[in-house]
């Protein structure tokens, strides 16, 4: 299984979504140095459950997914602005000593054997989606069209991409966010974006009401 150096972050990133970044700190500057000799330039990303990655006592989730590095500007100093795009997902098996920053040994997560998904189980979602959407820009005067704001999260044609697509899309809680990448199968993927739509739906009415 590959070891790999891992970046907590306050979000869960989910495949298919861009990452950009600027690394200032000295260890996190090793681990874009380590990355940019490296033949694949990639890290793994892991929300931050608990606490505070800066000055320790975080507690760390073991499901993340891989950012690979496309472009980055070197800012002097140990600085950097990188650009990543996140790809397969991961499950850490082992978090090793920080020196001088987090790494853990992975293994890459596919997702497994599940109930089927009809494409129009993940329509409805994205009609929910739209629905919420339109309330939203209804409420506060704007002029957009809803239905643009998934437009192409099903490019892929493939159902896992598809629903991390519309949860890029969706405004919901860390909390949710992880629920939909740490699902293990697609079918288990539909349920808690469905869920995650229940609750925002329902936050936005509350908000509407008051």
């Amino acid at each position: 299984m590959p070891t790999l150096p891992m970046f907590p972050l306050q979000m869960a990133m989910l495949p298919g979504e861009e990452l950009p970044l600027r690394v200032f700190e000295p260890r996190y500057s090793a681990l874009v140095q380590t990355c940019l000799a490296a033949e694949d330039p990639a890290f793994g990303v892991v929300l931050i459950a608990a606490g505070r990655e800066v000055g320790g006592g975080d507690t760390r989730s073991d499901v993340g997914a891989v950012a690979r590095i496309v472009e980055y500007a070197d800012l002097g100093a140990g600085r950097y602005r990188l650009q990543c795009v996140m790809g397969e997902r991961i499950r850490v098996v082992e978090w090793l000593p920080d020196n001088p920053y987090p790494t853990a040994v992975v293994q890459p997560w596919p997702d497994e054997p599940g109930d089927h998904v009809d494409a129009e189980d993940i329509r409805d979602i994205e009609d929910r989606m739209v629905a919420l959407f339109e309330q939203i820009a209804e409420a506060r005067g704007a002029q957009v069209n809803p239905r643009d704001i998934v437009a192409g999260a099903d490019e892929s044609a493939d159902a896992a991409m598809w629903l991390y697509a519309l949860t890029a899309r969706l405004p919901m809680g860390q909390a949710d966010r992880y629920a939909v990448l740490a699902a293990p199968t697609v079918a288990e993927r539909v349920a808690a974006l469905s869920d995650a739509v229940d609750t925002v739906v329902a936050m936005v009415r509350f908000q509407l009401s008051d």
